[in-house]
């Protein structure tokens, strides 16, 4: 029987990847996003490679619409293998007295109480049936902090805290619980982050040679495809070219 793959956050950077990347070693994917078009785009595009595909458009921060779309899955749909906590922002890069308390708001609520949402909803299947994987994307920004990071670093020392919780928590129930930290990962990220700003977003990335979200679905594989008494605790992957959250090599053009 194939497995099932659930991916937050599917409609673009890491998580469209990872969608793509599984869906080519043969799992059947639920794909969640808040946009539809783009949802229904990759449902098809991944159809092609052979799979199901269960798309369903919801924000990961409206805990109804989570519980309503995760609590009434189709009968062929209830047993999902693998959940990857895909979905996360950053938004603006100012000092603390400086921030925005609506970014605060979104980042809290997308990066920490949206995970927390959607484990809550899948994980009590993975227990009852003594089988699971969880693989949480976290940031090397929730292993170090930076200048005018505060708030998005404190979300992602979060999400490593609540991986290492579940860990514990699951680790009866034979369900693996894994977190993946990027480092530089050319996506809309930057643009997310700077709202919007593609110019300032372009020049994170100048002079060095990023990863991409193809780099990280690699990543994702390697973790799935362990034999089952195989756990990937913890995996911090950035490119060759950086060495911290701020310390790069970078080659003037």
């Amino acid at each position: 029987m194939q497995k099932i793959a659930l991916i937050t956050g599917a409609t673009s950077g890491i998580g469209r990847a990872t969608a793509i990347t599984l869906a080519e070693k043969g799992l059947n994917l639920i794909i969640t996003g808040r946009r539809e078009t783009h949802l229904l785009s990759l449902k098809k595009e991944l159809e092609a490679k052979g799979v199901s595909v269960l798309p369903l458009c919801f924000d990961v921060r409206n805990e109804a619409e989570v519980n309503e779309a995760l609590y009434n899955l189709p009968t062929a749909w209830e047993n999902v293998d693998i959940l990857v906590n895909n979905a996360g922002l950053a938004a603006g890069l100012n000092t603390l007295q400086e921030g925005s308390t609506d970014d605060w708001d979104r980042m809290i609520d997308t990066n920490v109480k949206g995970l927390l949402y959607v484990t809550r909803a899948i994980a009590p299947g993975m227990v009852e049936r003594h089988i699971g994987q969880i693989i949480n994307i976290g940031s090397i920004a929730g292993k170090e902090v930076y200048p005018n990071g505060n708030v998005y670093c404190a979300t992602k020392h979060a999400v490593d805290a609540l991986t290492k919780g579940m860990r514990m928590d699951l680790l009866p129930h034979n369900v693996r619980v894994t977190q993946i930290c990027p480092g530089a990962v050319e996506t809309e990220f930057s643009l997310v982050r700077f709202h919007g700003d593609s110019s300032r977003a372009a020049k994170v990335y100048e002079g060095f040679e990023n990863l991409v979200a193809a780099d990280i679905a690699d990543c994702i594989w390697f973790v799935v495809s362990r034999p089952s008494h195989v756990n990937i605790n913890d995996l911090v992957v950035m490119p060759t070219a950086q060495a911290s959250a701020t310390l790069f090599h970078k080659v003037s053009i």
